[in-house]
């Protein structure tokens, strides 16, 4: 009752609006986040329904919010405040695992991306636009100039941060996009003042990193995800061939490699070829034996009440989502520290594919895979037109992370 009087002293209205995020009720998951992020920029707070009605949200009712529902095809309800009550108390009771989060705050969203796209697609980036939830695309000047503090949430785009150029040599290194992009990276990295590619790439991974563990929220995808780690393990090391760097690699490289640095993976063995297209024991895409039809992501289920934060980025209309492929896929068990949190997992194979934990402050995920919409996304091929998949349970992961920085911090229970 006392998060109900929260809401309803801060509503000027009698109504709310009601947007379910069931498989039956919802015609546009992805909107929906959409939309109640737009309501926050508004200056009005709403309410997460953890685990009700597929993580359904509450808003206050203002014509102008049901006109933009209709607008955006996001299908609601409004309902009295008695009818609020009784939903409230449903998702108090202590033998439900669901609870209510009030959201206060829009968070500012950077991507960090090269300015000018390459001939694949980033499914972050895709799924903002489709929800039309802003954001600003940054890189290296602006993270080596300390502009991440002016956001609360960032995603890193499908990066190599070992300066390996996204180990594509061997079925690349003749493409022009392919000696585009490695020009230009070294160009970048003589303007902010490195030798080396991959010494500018450690030195912004470093930036990123003291983001994170002063209170930023940090999401990444595929290569993006062990890479960056790989990078912060091989801090002062030389892990890159000369065709990457001009040098060869440091003699007996891998056992200089300090796993203490990095956020999420450890003990892990650094692939030595350069025509391979992979970067470490640590992504699971070789090793994969799961034939596309059992290829599926369980989610893990949290107590909505005393983990909210893993509850939050669960919320689905699903508990099985589509598998789908990436440079890294997935991520093998034994690479993943103690402390970080396994929340989706393929159960066949015994991989991780969507992880979270803490540093400092802050907190980072790190999803397998390149487009959950798009099984096997290769260089070159269209995107994905996601006005053809609104109610992918794939991407409201992505939007889960979005969106749960902008809920009321609550005090630790003991």
């Amino acid at each position: 009752m006392l998060l109900l009087s929260f809401f309803l002293s801060n509503s000027m209205f009698a109504s709310f609006i009601f947007i379910p995020m069931s498989a039956e009720l919802q015609e546009n998951h992805l909107k929906a986040y959409g939309i109640t992020f737009w309501t926050l920029e508004l200056g009005f707070k709403a309410q997460w329904l953890l685990n009700y009605e597929g993580g359904s949200f509450l808003l206050e009712n203002t014509k102008e919010i049901e006109n933009e529902c209709k607008i955006r095809g996001v299908s609601y309800e409004v309902i009295s405040d008695l009818k609020v009550e009784k939903i409230l108390e449903k998702i108090a009771s202590p033998s439900l695992n669901m609870e209510a989060v009030i959201l206060e705050k829009a968070p500012r969203i950077a991507v960090y991306s090269p300015k000018s796209k390459k001939p694949w697609d980033d499914a972050v980036t895709m799924v903002l636009t489709n929800a039309e939830i802003p954001f600003d695309v940054i890189y290296d000047e602006e993270v080596m100039n300390d502009e991440l503090l002016n956001y609360e949430w960032l995603h890193l785009h499908h990066e190599d941060f070992s300066g390996q150029y996204g180990k594509f040599y061997g079925s690349y290194r003749g493409a022009p996009w392919y000696i585009e992009e490695k020009i230009s990276l070294e160009a970048l990295s003589h303007k902010l003042g490195f030798e080396k590619v991959s010494q500018e790439k450690l030195a912004v991974s470093k930036k990123i990193r003291d983001y994170v563990i002063g209170g930023g929220f940090m999401f990444a995808m595929c290569s993006a995800t062990d890479s960056f780690d790989i990078a912060l393990a091989a801090d002062g090391v030389d892990i890159c061939e000369s065709m990457f760097d001009g040098d060869p690699s440091e003699v007996g490289y891998q056992s200089k490699i300090d796993f203490s640095k990095t956020l999420a993976f450890t003990n892990f063995v650094l692939e030595r070829s350069p025509t391979t297209y992979e970067f470490s024991s640590i992504d699971m895409t070789r090793k994969r034996k799961i034939p596309r039809t059992s290829d599926y992501i369980s989610l893990m289920n949290y107590s909505a009440k005393w983990d909210p934060i893993p509850t939050m980025l669960c919320q689905n209309h699903t508990s099985l989502v589509k598998g789908f492929m990436g440079q890294t896929t997935s991520f093998d068990r034994n690479t993943i520290k103690a402390n970080v949190l396994i929340m989706g997992e393929n159960k066949l194979n015994g991989e991780a594919r969507y992880i979270h934990g803490t540093k400092g402050k802050g907190m980072f995920t790190f999803y397998g895979g390149h487009d959950p919409e798009d099984y096997t996304h290769k260089v070159g091929d269209p995107k994905t037109e996601l006005d053809l998949h609104p109610n992918s349970p794939g991407y409201r992961l992505i939007l889960n992370n979005i969106l749960f920085p902008a809920a009321k911090k609550k005090k630790q229970k003991t």
